[in-house]
């Protein structure tokens, strides 16, 4: 059985600015399928384009990341992208999102985000 997260904008940061292999770490969680809102590599897109330093580097490290992914098209705002595809549903979100993982909770959904700046956990 696939268990699906999506992986939401500074999740795919997370390599960048952590150095947390979050592939690695979401097979060990038990993940093995990769869901990213479109609206989220145009957010990284635009950091990479727009940002300096550290965080233009988690940049451009995300987007490299996106061929793990499958990318889904949907218009509207992230977080609300991404409360639509997983409330409901049979899949977790990984997120340091404080606002959207408090939304994800009230909906029941699975959070998997960063624990200690050294592993994911759910």
């Amino acid at each position: 059985m696939t268990r699906k997260v999506i992986i939401d904008t500074n999740g795919l940061m997370i390599p960048g600015q952590f150095g947390v292999d979050i592939f690695s770490e979401l097979k060990r969680l038990g993940f093995d399928t990769y869901l990213v809102p479109g609206a989220s590599v145009k957010e990284l897109e635009k950091i990479f384009i727009e940002a300096r330093g550290r965080d233009k580097v988690a940049a451009k490290i995300a987007l490299s990341l996106l061929d793990r992914c499958t990318v889904i098209e949907k218009n509207g705002f992230v977080d609300d992208i991404i409360m639509d595809m997983a409330a409901g549903k049979d899949v977790a979100v990984l997120t340091n999102d404080a606002e959207l993982k408090k939304r994800l909770c009230s909906k029941g959904v699975t959070i998997v985000h960063l624990r200690e700046k050294t592993h994911l956990s759910i």
